[in-house]
């Protein structure tokens, strides 16, 4: 059977959920990824409130929609950064507080752990849920990083004060992957700059740090490899047991009028001048075939959800088409061999 597309809510959040719902459903979608920020999923509501949860099951049926995962992107990167004002405007102000760093950095380590009790309750509560089905629930987000900062190796950064910064991020998160594993769900990152893996290296280097957990795994997405250099197709073979959920999201590289380079040159999103750019699917450089059949071949089955962003698109000209795009690209794995038929026996 093809593999459910849903729309990440995340780039949606100035929408309310009733808003969003039925107009996921008229763009294409299957489901929804719910984003815990506007008022699409609190996980503080969900962890306390069985009816909350079945109320948000109800919207979504409702609409004929279904999920899949829960998305804590914006308290993650709060886990590891090194803070500073720019996290006021992601984080509520109860995470934010007084807004001193480590207490900051602890009162986000604190709200992923409460997003995994909500995962669990919101995911127990799904209509026709098997009450012997023991998947894991998945959370997709982000770590943030103590060295992002250092990514350039000057002034000299050795690979002692690189280690500091990993064994950072292990002492802040397996902690909470404990937790995590107690409620029976994963940790979905989604491999990106700024977090502290941001490639296939530093991705196997994150696992080596947190020992291996198994709740530690990957919110694949492409786009965030591609403009860097990064095989994007290796990187679902190498962590093939590690792939937890997939982000559909498209990404050109080698455009621009040779002002910017990867690194961005401080322009926005748009900028004509830039070297690379989110783009809606089908309209960027990325391998949208080599990635399913990478994905048919390490048995993915989970869902396929777009994350929408294109500066230069409507969004809901551009999420409608998305949908359209995936489904046109993926397609089950064979479960016969095409050279069988030549087999007389088998004539």
């Amino acid at each position: 059977m093809p593999r459910p597309v849903t729309l990440f809510t995340g780039q949606w959040a100035d929408l309310s959920i009733e808003e969003l719902a039925p107009l996921a459903k008229k763009m294409g979608y299957d489901g929804i990824e719910l984003a815990c920020w506007g008022d699409h999923f609190d996980v503080v509501q969900a962890a306390r409130s069985k009816k909350y949860c079945q109320d948000k099951w109800a919207l979504l049926e409702e609409n004929g929609l279904t999920c899949f995962a829960i998305s804590n992107h914006l308290v993650g990167q709060a886990i590891c950064d090194n803070i500073d004002d720019r996290h006021k405007a992601i984080l509520s102000p109860e995470i934010w507080g007084d807004g001193k760093p480590e207490g900051v950095r602890k009162r986000a380590a604190k709200n992923m752990i409460t997003a995994a009790k909500a995962a669990r309750k919101f995911f127990d509560c799904k209509p026709g849920r098997n009450p012997k089905d023991k998947s894991p629930a998945v959370v997709n987000g982000f770590t943030g990083s103590s060295i992002w900062h250092a990514l350039y190796a000057f002034p000299p950064t050795d690979q002692a004060y690189l280690e500091k910064g990993f064994q950072d991020f292990a002492k802040r998160f397996i902690p909470i992957l404990d937790a995590f594993d107690k409620l029976n769900v994963n940790f979905a990152l989604e491999v990106h700059p700024t977090e502290i893996a941001f490639d296939i290296a530093s991705a196997a280097r994150a696992i080596d740090a947190v020992k291996g957990h198994k709740r530690f795994g990957f919110n694949y997405d492409p786009s965030h490899l591609g403009y860097q250099g990064v095989d994007y197709v290796k990187f679902i073979r190498d962590f093939s047991d590690r792939i937890y959920h997939v982000h559909m999201k498209d990404v050109w590289w080698g455009h621009g009028n040779g002002d910017v380079g990867v690194f961005g040159g401080h322009t926005d999103f748009g900028d004509a001048r830039r070297y690379w750019d989110f783009r809606s699917l089908g309209h960027g450089d990325i391998n949208f075939e080599e990635i399913i059949v990478a994905l048919n071949d390490i048995g993915y089955a989970g869902p396929l959800s777009v994350e929408w962003e294109d500066i230069r698109m409507d969004r809901v000209h551009g999420a409608s088409e998305a949908s359209d795009f995936v489904r046109a690209s993926d397609f089950p794995t064979s479960n016969v061999a095409f050279d069988a038929a030549f087999d007389k026996e088998k004539q």
